[in-house]
Parts: C-alpha cells; sequence; structure tokens
C-alpha cells in the first residue's frame, strides 16, 4: 500500500511492521489492529509502529477502540505535565519526549510534545504538531532502516532527538560568537533583544527536555521482564548521551547570560558617561542662567545698567564664575 504524507481518516500518518529484524512494510491501522490480535506466534523482534496525528479528532477515539494501549498513556495525553520522562506501567513503557517543530526558528513557541507507548509488539506515538525527531525517524523507516524490537525504536528516537539538540547547540553557538566578536570589536547593534530570545529557548528546551532522573532510575532499575540486556543498555547509553546535550545547553545558557551582564555593564556604563556629560554642560551654564534670570526681570535698580561698560564687566564675571565651576568640576572628576 501507499501511505501518503497526510494523516489518513482514522488520524494515522504512517505505520510499519517489522518482522525479524528485517525493513518495515507499510500498513494501515486495520492491518496493524488485525496482525496484533491475530494469534500467529510473534518473535521478540516482530512490531509495528503506528504514528498517529492528535489533530485529527477521530485519532485518539480509533487509537482506543482499536488499540491495546494502557490507560496511562491517555492520562500523559491530557496530563498539565509536559517534561520529558519515560515510565513502566504494567509492564509498558509510557514515554512523553518534547522535540522542536519540523521548522523551527529558536522560538520557544516551536516546542511541542511526542507521546509515545510502547509494549513488545507496538510502538505507538502521538503528537499534535510536525516534530522534527520523529520525522527523522519516519524517513529512515521510509528509507529501508531495520529495528531490531520496539525498544530499539524508543532508543533511536531518543538518538534522533540527540541529534536534533546537538545541531540545535551547535547553531546557537555560531550565533552567540557572532555576537560575542561584534561585542568585544564595538559594532553591537540591537543584539540583546536576539540574546534574550537565545537564552529563553534554551531555558525551555532545558527545562521540557531534560529527562525525569527519578522516572529514569526507576525503569533502568527495575524494567519490564520483556526488555532485553541489550536494549536496556542501549537506552541507558542513549540516555546519557541525551544528559551530556543537555549538560551542553545548560553551559551555553550561562555563556549567555554572561554575554548579556556585559553588555548591560557596557550600556550602563555609557549612560553614566552621558548623564554626567549633561551634569556638566548643566554646570557650567549655571552661572550664566542665574544672571541672565535677574538681568532679565525689568525692575529699577539693576546694577551697571547705566555703565557704559557694563555688558563687558557682566561677562567677565560670568567668564570667572564658568572657569571657576569648570576647574572645580574637573578637580572632582
Amino acid at each position: 500500500m501507499q501511505i501518503t504524507y497526510g494523516a489518513d481518516k482514522t488520524g494515522l500518518l504512517c505505520g510499519y511492521r517489522f518482522e525479524n529484524g528485517a525493513p518495515g512494510v507499510p500498513v494501515d491501522l486495520a492491518e496493524a489492529a488485525a496482525w496484533l490480535r491475530s494469534d500467529a506466534p510473534k518473535g521478540p523482534a516482530d512490531f509495528v509502529w503506528l504514528h498517529f496525528n492528535l489533530s485529527d479528532a477521530a485519532a485518539e477515539t480509533c487509537i482506543r477502540k482499536q488499540l491495546d494501549a494502557v490507560p496511562e498513556f491517555f492520562e500523559a495525553l491530557h496530563a498539565g505535565s509536559r517534561s520529558t520522562r519515560i515510565e513502566d506501567a504494567h509492564d509498558t513503557l509510557i514515554a512523553v519526549v518534547n522535540d522542536v517543530a519540523f521548522e523551527f526558528a529558536f522560538d520557544p513557541a516551536e516546542i511541542a510534545s511526542l507521546w509515545l507507548n510502547v509494549a513488545p509488539h507496538m510502538a505507538l506515538s502521538a503528537r499534535s504538531h510536525p516534530l522534527r525527531s520523529i520525522d527523522r525517524m519516519r524517513d529512515a523507516v521510509k528509507n529501508g532502516k531495520p529495528l531490531a524490537s520496539s525498544v530499539a525504536f524508543l532508543n533511536q528516537l531518543l538518538m534522533e532527538q540527540g541529534d536534533v539538540l546537538v545541531r540545535i547547540v551547535r547553531d546557537t553557538t555560531l550565533q552567540v560568537d557572532a555576537i560575542e566578536d561584534k561585542f568585544l570589536v564595538g559594532r553591537l547593534h540591537h543584539r540583546r533583544a536576539d540574546l534574550g530570545q537565545l537564552r529563553r529557548v534554551l531555558v525551555r528546551l532545558q527545562r521540557l527536555l531534560a529527562p525525569e532522573p527519578g522516572a529514569l532510575f526507576r525503569l533502568l532499575r527495575l524494567p519490564p521482564p520483556w526488555i532485553s540486556e541489550h536494549d536496556l543498555e542501549a537506552l541507558r547509553q542513549a540516555t546519557e548521551e541525551f544528559s551530556l546535550t543537555i549538560r551542553d545547553m545548560s553551559e551555553l545558557k550561562e555563556r549567555i547570560k554572561l554575554l548579556q551582564e556585559e553588555i548591560a555593564a557596557q550600556v550602563s556604563e555609557q549612560t553614566n558617561r552621558s548623564v554626567f556629560t549633561l551634569t556638566m554642560v548643566t554646570v557650567l551654564a549655571l552661572p550664566i542662567n542665574i544672571v541672565a534670570g535677574l538681568l532679565g526681570m525689568n525692575v529699577g535698580g539693576i546694577p551697571l545698567s547705566d555703565h557704559p561698560h557694563g555688558f563687558m564687566v557682566i561677562a567677565g564675571l560670568i567668564g570667572v564664575f564658568t572657569a571657576f565651576a569648570g576647574w572645580y568640576l574637573y578637580r572632582q572628576k
């Protein structure tokens, strides 16, 4: 059968059946459900992967009616917490994986969740928005990539997500390097907002993508009995590599914070110099403003009003007071 990019009437985006470590064969929801319900013997490497679009109102209903997903999967779909986690629910792995949108443009709003229900012979994934890691996984399977088990599917997905995060960290580092270079040569213009946006993206990614340590510890300590030791070790390695990427992201976030503080200090110093210059001009202009205000009152008794050299005398006095004020400010500086 031909699998198109859009979801069908059941909300299924794609479906593949894997047997004996061979590349996946496309299947629809009815074929996958029939295969899962059949009494034919299934090996440890035999499973189906079904990927749903939750934006389709029929998707969740079809999953409930035709697939044997555990209740915890549907609870996770409607739970308020979106932090990345992998838990054991009745010998079924329930995972919430946060990923970036397919066309990610360093916008915190372009981070969404992917929900997974991984059983011995079924890997079920569902998302509301197109996500990069699962789409990379989908392309790899479509091009003939074999998967040895449903847990191998989960491990491969975590590795794909790790690659996406590494690319995000690398692109962010290049942007921060460019901003830092312009800051060092004094050509930084309107880049504080860019740094703020990058930092917000990294903070949100770190908050959502960092796996919950307690859930992972419990899973690795007491895994479901059907997970092989090889798959469990691969899962442990994938989570460790994922944690390293999160640590690199945290270090990059601290670097952005320090650069923001340096820029803020530079702006504050420039502001202080501007205020000091304005203060000096105001103080130096104070004598002439006072004298001009007094002599402009147009009342009787203004001194030197009839003196032939009155203007020069007043101008000289103003010059003396201005020079004294300038000398005093220079000493204070």
